[in-house]
């Protein structure tokens, strides 16, 4: 009898290590469930649940499956909200935004006027001695009453020993004072090749445009201060946080700015990741085509970025027909044409890809067929048309031939609508900010803000993007309606084809197993909600490889 009940307690202590070794969770270091988890998989599924192990996504699934499998002393009930991948930005200038916040903000000033009170106001915070530098950014005459470049002679009379460098919102435009143009060495009559020093009544304006901006740029003061440069950086990433971004492509930097952003991030002060395109210079031809791409965990150079074409604002885009508003006048290509070849020449025999900024349909043309010359047919290269703004009926066609790749910015379209018409007229505008028609050609696009030459929002592309309207609500009925794109093609926009277009959609740009932990959670499900309150979105939470970065308060 004591033989029998001691078999039978062995058999219940063999059973129950068993079926407590049958039920034992794995254990991860981060949890998320209940949430309505946009996976952006190529199904575009919607799941609640997954887990994270070592800053990679395990496994994506319902709560009930992923919390029974799994343990964590980190979890996070989303409680019902839309969670999606960390929102990547196909094209801005994330180096200049930091720069940009040490500096006279005139975005939205509404007169000129209003920009010389902002730098009188930052010229007495600053306390500044004669002879300092006054930088700032964002002026646009086409908010101003009176739509025309402004003059330098107010700039000269309430600040005659300090230079002033003011650019225009979209970088292809500057206007300085007379002492910046005696520290450049600027002459009345002065011409060069994809840029204009303007004159008026045989004075110069202060009002350079494209390549002449560069004449003022390169004697600029620059800041190599390691603290300095953390805290800027470190600010511009919090606000890109908090607007749910994980990933920026920052367009046209030099070697010793990428070097500053990779020592930065290898020194844990800067947590957001990083693709950068290269500016057209020799000294980064030089140094790059030999030393080839570099990657690190959270920093991908691998690019370079060319020219075609200044701004359709500052008149520079160049265009197959005379402007619409300046008869006559045709804007320019800021480089020889046998600059492009010989470049692109150079790339086609690299592992980088070529991007080239083109806005107008003469400089969008050009640089079709340059690519077109070099990739031959069918590839998958990737290279790019940064902005593809205005682009002539015949010419879409290039795109799909020749896998070239859109990237655009939809609030470019939203900004532009105002006095688009005016530049191109009323047949030349059908081509313009073609968004669909754009995505039709390969079946995917990639998406951007350009900020800061726009708001930095990625809610704000998303609205532009699918409601083709701005934040003023117009127009009514949207800006040219038939190329709006859907709700899911521009989460896509913004999430695997952003990463598609920079090579890492195998690391990023979608939630699935054994990629990035990159993922964010907001209070509005911009996929369902009325399309009045995708601009109220807001973002709860931000987390970079399993690890939160931000958190609204």
């Amino acid at each position: 009898m004591k033989k029998s009940a001691a078999f039978i307690l062995l058999i219940l202590l063999v059973a129950s290590i068993s079926f407590t070794s049958c039920v034992r969770k794995t254990r991860v270091d981060l949890i998320l469930y209940n949430g309505k988890v946009y996976t952006v998989d190529s199904s575009f599924s919607v799941q609640q649940a997954f887990a994270i192990k070592d800053g990679k996504l395990l496994e994506v699934g319902d709560s009930k499956s992923i919390l029974g499998k799994y343990e964590a002393a980190d979890t996070i009930d989303a409680k019902g909200n839309a969670v999606y991948p960390g929102l990547m930005d196909a094209h801005a200038h994330f180096y200049a935004y930091a720069m940009g916040l040490t500096e006279v903000d005139l975005v939205g000033a509404n007169s000129w006027q209003e920009c010389v009170d902002r730098i009188k106001s930052y010229a007495s915070a600053h306390k500044l001695s004669p002879g300092q530098w006054i930088v700032g950014r964002g002026w646009d005459q086409n908010d101003w009453e009176k739509k025309e470049f402004p003059d330098r002679e107010l700039l000269d009379k309430d600040f005659p020993n300090n230079p002033i460098y003011l650019s225009r919102v979209d970088g292809h435009a500057a206007l300085v004072n007379q002492k910046a143009l005696e520290l450049a060495s600027i002459k009345p009559g002065q011409t060069l090749t994809g840029g204009v020093v303007e004159m008026k009544n045989n004075r110069l304006t202060g009002i350079l445009v494209d390549n002449a901006t560069g004449i003022v740029e390169q004697i600029l003061p620059s800041s190599n201060d390691s603290a300095f440069l953390s805290r800027a950086f470190q600010e511009a990433q919090q606000n890109c946080f908090a607007q749910g971004l994980t990933t920026i492509e920052d367009c046209g930097l030099m070697k010793q700015q990428v070097d500053q952003l990779d020592s930065l991030q290898k020194a844990g002060l800067l947590k957001m990741k990083l693709v950068v395109l290269l500016s057209d210079a020799k000294s980064n031809y030089e140094y790059y085509l030999k030393a080839g791409t570099y990657k690190t965990p959270r920093l991908n150079v691998n690019g370079f970025k060319l020219y075609a074409d200044g701004a359709l604002g500052s008149r520079g885009a160049c265009l197959l027909q005379p402007y619409s508003d300046k008869p006559g006048w045709y804007g320019f290509l800021l480089s020889n044409l046998t600059h492009y070849d010989s470049v692109l020449s150079l790339i086609v025999n690299s592992p980088f890809q070529a991007c080239t900024h083109a806005i107008g349909d003469s400089g969008n043309r050009m640089i079709l067929q340059a690519y077109a010359r070099q990739l031959k047919g069918p590839n998958d290269r990737r290279w790019r048309i940064e902005h593809a703004q205005v682009i002539n009926e015949s010419d879409f066609e290039w795109f799909g031939k020749y896998n070239i790749v859109p990237s655009v910015q939809p609030t470019h379209a939203t900004s532009d609508m105002y006095w688009a018409g005016d530049r191109l007229g009323k047949e030349r505008l059908k081509g313009a900010y073609a968004f669909k028609k754009l995505l039709d050609e390969n079946g995917w696009i990639a998406l951007g803000t350009d900020f800061p030459v726009e708001d930095i929002s990625p809610f704000k592309t998303f609205f532009a993007a699918v409601i083709r309207k701005d934040a003023k609500n117009f127009p009514e009925g949207g800006f040219q309606m038939e190329n709006a794109l859907t709700r899911m093609q521009a989460l896509r926009g913004m999430t695997i084809w952003a990463a598609k277009g920079a090579f890492e959609e195998k690391e990023k740009g979608s939630i699935e197993k054994g990629k990035d932990a990159d993922f964010i959670i907001t209070d509005k499900n911009i996929m369902e909600c009325d399309p009045q309150q995708i601009l109220q979105t807001k973002v709860k939470a931000t987390y970079i490889n399993g690890e939160k970065v931000f958190e609204a308060k």
